[in-house]
């Protein structure tokens, strides 16, 4: 873990720079709307931001927590901050944020080809779950559910 990285709740003034993170990290991009109607409109949602000692964001973590169930959305951290353990920790956080809010499971869906993000998963006790044919639009890979009990 990187000792100069803070983890703080997301507000609407962040949507800039996470979709900023959003547009270099995924091929098929959430829009910058979608950010702002999760900031606004979404009553379950709740991201996590890993912010430097320059109070630049670096990664950013979101979740839907509804009833007892989290669901991730997505992960990602800038390209110049990866392999510092800040996926790790976002993670870390929002597990920590969804048992504070008395969530019994947390699930996600990653590419079957992302062996990095799948290691991490791992790490944390998440468990693989099934496959989800042709989950992502952009190439028609396959997803991996991975669930973890929280």
């Amino acid at each position: 873990m990187s000792s100069n990285v803070t983890y703080r709740k997301m507000v609407s003034d962040d949507v800039p720079a996470v979709y900023e993170i959003e547009l270099a990290t995924f091929p098929t991009p959430w829009t910058l709307d979608s950010f702002y109607y999760e900031m606004h409109e979404n009553q379950y949602a709740h991201y996590v931001l890993a912010v430097d000692e320059y109070n630049s964001i670096i990664g950013f973590c979101g979740m839907w927590m509804v009833i007892d169930a989290t669901q991730i959305t997505n992960v990602a951290v800038i390209e110049a901050a990866r392999g510092r353990g800040i996926g790790e920790e976002l993670m870390r956080e929002a597990m920590r944020i969804a048992r504070q809010h008395e969530m019994e499971v947390m699930s996600l869906e990653v590419r079957v080809t992302n062996t990095v993000a799948q290691n991490l998963y791992r790490k944390l006790d998440f468990q693989d779950g099934g496959i989800r044919k042709g989950y992502y639009t952009d190439n028609g890979e396959d997803a991996l559910v991975m669930w973890v009990n929280l």
